[in-house]
């Protein structure tokens, strides 16, 4: 009876209180939300199951933990904190974007551009809350709505809050169906939604999508060399795409290399949130400043998408500046979502891609900007 206590004490049910119960039920919620709903599915289902994963109670030294330095985990984990899965992430990223949209109508990438004034306001706002200068820029860069670069941006400066920042990354950026119409209808009026996008553009041709990312790195990497890690691989692999002679070496780091990255950086993110680590009063402050953080971002880019439009001739559909957030293909698609309720005939998909991929440069950017000032 005695081994039979002992064993009893050895195990999770035992060990349990109810901060493991509450992640749990948090990773179950992810699941659903992934499978019944589909929200970005890619995403929540592997950082849901880690979730639970990470928050199974078990003796500490035995080397099962995330955080025990022998344990499998740990090494998976490697990954996140060294900055290797964003890197891939980036790369297969870059092997998938087509960037012949942005090239046709360039003026769009100024939306890409406007709407990173999110991570700066929330970089303000977590200093006066009291969060260190290193917590806050990796806090504000959940206003990119970019989940690998949150997570290579918080892994250089604020390893510790690396489980938070990512959840609240991608949380917001899986519920992109709920958080962004209501303020791109606040934000604008019918008529403005109802402005319809010419389908005839310029042809992009071969030579510019070839130069486009040699000149994308040199131009963004010397403005932002900090930028290199994320910027580097996500133009070589849109070279790679694009030159046409590698198309096995394309094709691979645009689905075998990043669907690996992903499984394991979900993964190894959602067990990152073990609940005698993650559940703290600076982890509910960083929940609440990413979700003003991802609504000041797309706000931004509408707001500027209507200054643009005083002086335009031809003028733009405002809803389009919500895609300058770097959330790709969600934030696009909503905006294209939206714009058919008001009129089923206004497509603006393939505009508000050019917002998309024009965001994932621009959040980069500012990730290499504010991991230069930060580490001075």
């Amino acid at each position: 009876m005695d081994l039979f206590f002992e064993f009893l004490k050895n195990t999770g049910y035992y060990l349990a209180d109810i901060r493991y119960v509450l992640m749990i039920c948090v990773g179950i919620l992810f699941c659903f939300l992934a499978t019944a709903k589909k929200y970005e599915p890619l995403l929540l289902l592997p950082i849901g199951f880690g979730i639970i994963i990470g928050n199974v109670p078990f003796f500490k030294g035995f080397g099962l933990g995330i955080y025990e330095n022998n344990s499998v985990l740990h090494y998976l984990y490697f990954g996140v904190t060294s900055g290797l899965y964003p890197s891939i992430v980036f790369l297969g990223l870059g092997a998938m974007t087509d960037f012949s949209s942005m090239l046709a109508r360039p003026k769009l990438m100024l939306l890409g551009a406007a709407a990173q004034m999110g991570i700066y306001f929330t970089l303000l706002s977590a200093l006066a809350l009291g969060f260190a200068p290193k917590e806050a820029a990796s806090v504000a860069i959940i206003g990119g709505a970019d989940g690998p670069t949150s997570i290579f941006l918080t892994a250089k400066l604020a390893p510790h809050l690396i489980g938070p920042i990512a959840i609240a990354a991608y949380s917001y950026m899986a519920l992109i169906p709920i958080i962004q119409p209501p303020i791109m209808r606040l934000l604008t009026t019918r008529k403005e939604r109802l402005i319809k996008m010419h389908d005839t553009e310029r042809q992009v041709t071969r030579k510019e999508l070839l130069f486009f990312p040699i000149l994308g790195v040199i131009l963004c990497c010397f403005l932002a060399p900090a930028s290199i890690p994320l910027l580097g691989p996500f133009f070589f692999g849109n070279f790679m795409k694009e030159s046409r002679v590698v198309d096995r070496l394309a094709k691979t780091a645009s689905s075998s290399v990043i669907d690996t990255a992903t499984i394991f950086l979900g993964l190894t993110v959602g067990a990152s949130t073990q609940a005698d680590v993650f559940l703290t009063a600076k982890s509910l402050g960083i929940f609440f400043l990413g979700s003003v953080a991802f609504s000041i971002a797309t706000a931004s880019g509408i707001i500027f998408a209507k200054i643009m439009n005083i002086f335009l001739k031809e003028k733009i559909n405002p809803l389009l500046g919500a895609a300058g957030v770097s959330a790709v293909p969600g934030s696009a698609r909503e905006v294209h979502l939206v714009g058919l309720k008001e009129d089923p005939t206004n497509y603006l998909l393939m505009h508000a891609m050019a917002c998309n991929a024009s965001g994932v440069i621009g959040s980069a950017i500012c990730a290499g900007i504010l991991w230069s000032f930060m580490m001075r």
